[in-house]
């Protein structure tokens, strides 16, 4: 059966809470990240010991594209409440596994199981934002959980670096925080209650999914997705070529970046109550163009940071829009399978992207490939313009 709230506006408490979980999933890779290096060395005489110490990193990605979709079918079906806190506490009790594994096996192991619990938190949490806030507010409530995921990001990044200072296993302690989250979980995140549908969903009459619709969603979230990844994964070996080896300007060109994202993030409610979605979309995707193309052909730091920039605003615009494109689109009672599928879709793409990189850098060079990807973002944004100019009429929720 459908499940709604009224639309009252949610207590501070309850954003709070949703905010932190939504920080659960930027932690998932930020965290680990510094360790990548360590956790190669202390491995050293394993088999493959190159790849899978890589893929400690790459692995929970994939596990969310099989888990993402299975939760939003069992939160639709059975509540959201329930499969949320079971992820948690499985998250908390993957991520800690890598404090005791013994060998690389068991850290990807546990990897894995992490992966599933964010699918299904994200997922979880991303349906409940559609439940709790009206359209208006779900706007605004994007931009912000965007923000504080990019300063977050920021910040466990950081944090984990100190920490793999201390040892490889140390960052994992990290992942111990969703245990202080579940006490918050259980007390403010109320179980939509299951009777009515909402009215301020379009698709709540009774209508059909439009599942082409869904379908364009997730492959343009998919590849705007994979092409982002290229950033924080390619990024220091493009600024090595260009003569910067040192980490810290890495470190500070990506701290950059993230809080252009963050900035632009908490203007996406005003903007959203301005523009349509494909209309946002067309914006942001032509700054990503105009990022990565002036980031193929600056070799200045000023000229790298500001190419960073105007990825960043075009980034806090994109990730908001995506998920408030996925509730906007979605048939009532499929609310959290459609959020399931595209962050299937988000996270495969996270995954695949330095797969699909690797043979672009090896034909053109990092240059290259940042052309390559302004190149499709443009690509990307003459797709929306035209649907803009499709559908003149186009609803803003």
């Amino acid at each position: 059966m459908p499940r709604t709230l009224a639309h009252t506006e949610p207590s501070w408490p309850l954003k709070a809470t949703l905010l932190a979980v939504a920080a659960l999933t930027i932690m998932s890779g930020t965290v680990v990240s510094p360790s990548l290096p360590a956790i190669r060395q202390a491995f050293a005489g394993q088999s493959n010991v190159e790849l899978m110490s890589r893929m400690v990193l790459t692995l929970p990605a994939l596990f969310v594209v099989v888990s993402a979709p299975i939760a939003g079918a069992m939160a639709d079906r059975y509540g959201r409440k329930r499969l949320l806190l079971a992820a948690i506490l499985l998250y908390a009790a993957a991520g800690l596994s890598g404090l005791v594994a013994t060998s690389l096996t068991g850290v990807l192991l546990g990897r894995a199981i992490f992966g599933l619990a964010v699918g299904a938190i994200m997922t979880v949490g991303t349906a409940l934002v559609g439940d709790y806030f009206a359209p208006g507010a779900r706007a605004r409530f994007f931009g912000l959980q965007q923000a504080f995921t990019q300063i977050g990001g920021v910040v466990f990044v950081v944090g984990g670096g100190f920490l793999a200072d201390v040892s490889w296993r140390a960052p994992f302690i990290l992942y111990g925080l969703a245990f202080l989250i579940f006490p918050a979980a259980v007390v403010f995140v109320r179980e939509p209650v299951r009777n009515q549908p909402d009215p301020t969903t379009p698709q709540s009459s009774g209508g059909k999914q439009n599942w082409l619709i869904l379908a364009l969603l997730c492959l343009t979230t998919f590849v705007a997705n994979a092409l982002f990844y290229t950033v924080p994964t390619q990024l220091a070996f493009h600024l090595k070529e260009l003569g910067y080896p040192n980490a810290r300007t890495v470190g500070i060109l990506i701290g950059v970046f993230n809080l252009i994202a963050a900035i632009s993030a908490l203007s996406y409610g005003k903007l959203r109550n301005r523009w349509t979605i494909p209309e946002i979309f067309a914006a942001a995707f032509t700054l990503m163009a105009g990022g990565a193309m002036a980031l193929s052909f600056v070799a200045s730091f000023t000229g790298l940071t500001i190419s960073l920039s105007v990825m960043g605003f075009g980034l806090g615009m994109m990730m908001p829009n995506i998920m408030a494109s996925a509730l906007q689109i979605a048939q009532f009672e499929l609310r959290a399978r459609v959020t399931g599928l595209v962050t299937a879709c988000l996270f495969f793409g996270y995954f695949m992207s330095p797969i699909l990189s690797q043979p672009v850098i090896a034909q053109v060079g990092y240059d290259g490939l940042y052309r390559t990807a302004g190149s499709v973002y443009a690509g990307l944004a003459l797709v929306a313009v035209g649907i803009i100019l499709g559908s003149p009429r186009a609803v803003k929720a």
